[in-house]
């Protein structure tokens, strides 16, 4: 079983999305299911439809899952295994206060040593913990033999006791920290695999050691991905703004693994996709690179269904979007350079004239098949030539005096003659 771990605190990211997609990805290729963990324990700060959000982003992304678990469903076993562990002598009752541990972080600091937590509670004796009436957190023994952890990019981490400190598992408040439950969380759900950013790498070892000593023997593995520098675009304003989801799959597995070819889909990207060739390297968020990889998916599209993207459901609207693809990357603006063309016209003053003439003959006129044979009947029929007729027909044809060939515009929207020219 695999996970994907989301905070509804805040819009899902572009880092957040791989994550999720390579999760999926692996999941499929290994033949194990993947749940979705809702990680809502931060109660003030969740934002209302978040997840609702989050979950449909990923099922506009094809990104199937089984079922989904809220973190703070499990707080009864957080709270219950943090017990255990004290009955057990696993872990104990810490009274330093966080002022006092700020000044020991200071006194490590002025002597340029590494701070780690001093064990001054772990030996209390058992009237003194019972007696005391000031706040407490609970920390977990510290191990006494290296802990191993095999990560698909980083290779075998080992970490000595002597760098690891007797941390936290439960704060003042009784509430678990987020090594704790997740720890706990990904024993529940038997998961064999996490695949996260690299800001958890130092929280791998903590839940390792978790497991250890609640007696899990599964050694569960995990592939800490590079951070994406510039990760943090909002996924939703990528979709708002027209980037396609098939490409934006493509451009974020590229950031991660070589791809045989440049334009793929997810489902060919379970053919080939391999943990063990994930790049070491960050990647930086290229919006170029993606409006690049968006204008080929565009263009992949059926002309019909890339239609249906700029608000019609035409062969031939679809054809026109593809023509209007040589100066556009996204729907967004798509629907603007094709809404220009049925809006009314914003005429240049000394164009008016020769436009209001030609706009006149061009309601009268029969369907031309080809483009030479219109401007062939306005020019023959108005009189007007050279510059002044040409850039009359393209404004009054597509509302810019600029754009791509007014031939393959014409045949994409002859058809449309009468509700354009108005």
């Amino acid at each position: 079983m695999l996970r994907f771990a989301f905070s509804p605190t805040s819009d899902i990211n572009i880092g957040d999305l791989r994550v999720a997609i390579l999760n999926y990805i692996v999941s499929k290729q290994r033949g194990e299911g993947l749940i979705v963990r809702i990680e809502d324990m931060d109660k003030e700060r969740n934002i209302e439809q978040k997840e609702e959000e989050m979950l449909g982003i990923l099922g506009l992304f094809g990104i199937e899952y089984s079922h989904v678990v809220h973190q703070s469903q499990n707080f009864r076993f957080h709270a219950a295994m943090a017990l255990q562990l004290l009955h057990e002598a696993k872990a104990f009752n810490c009274f330093c206060s966080p002022q006092w541990l700020e000044k020991k972080r200071e006194e490590a600091k002025n002597n340029n040593e590494a701070y780690k937590y001093d064990d001054a509670c772990a030996s209390l004796p058992a009237e003194l913990v019972i007696d005391n009436e000031n706040p407490f957190t609970v920390r977990i023994k510290k191990p006494q033999e290296p802990i191993i952890i095999k990560d698909y990019i980083n290779g075998e981490m080992i970490l000595k006791p002597q760098d690891v400190e007797s941390f936290i598992i439960m704060s003042e408040n009784k509430r678990p920290t987020y090594s704790f439950a997740c720890g706990i969380d990904d024993m529940l759900s038997d998961i064999s695999l996490v695949i996260c950013d690299e800001e958890h790498l130092s929280d791998a070892p903590k839940e390792d050691w978790i497991r250890t000593l609640l007696g899990y023997q599964k050694k569960i593995e995990y592939a800490h991905l590079p951070l994406m520098q510039d990760g943090t675009s909002s996924v939703k304003w990528l979709l708002e703004e027209g980037y396609l989801p098939s490409a934006i799959v493509n451009y974020l597995i590229s950031t991660v693994n070589k791809p045989p070819k440049d334009i793929f889909t997810m489902q060919e990207a379970l053919e080939w996709f391999s943990l063990e060739n994930i790049s070491k390297s960050p990647a930086r968020f290229d919006i170029n690179m993606l409006k690049q990889l968006n204008r080929e998916h565009l263009m992949m599209l059926d002309a019909k269904e890339l239609s249906r993207y700029v608000g019609f459901a035409d062969e031939e609207i679809g054809k026109l979007a593809k023509v209007y693809l040589e100066e556009s990357s996204t729907t967004k603006e798509l629907r603007s350079k094709i809404g220009a063309i049925f809006a009314l016209k914003d005429i240049p003053e000394e164009l008016r004239e020769s436009s209001a003439v030609i706009a006149d003959i061009i309601k009268k006129a029969p369907c031309f098949d080809r483009y030479e044979e219109f401007e062939k009947h306005v020019m023959q029929e108005s009189g007007i030539k050279g510059e002044n007729l040409l850039k009359s027909i393209r404004l009054l044809l597509t509302g810019s005096e600029h754009g791509p060939d007014i031939a393959a515009i014409y045949q994409c929207v002859k058809n449309y003659i009468g509700e354009i020219v108005k």
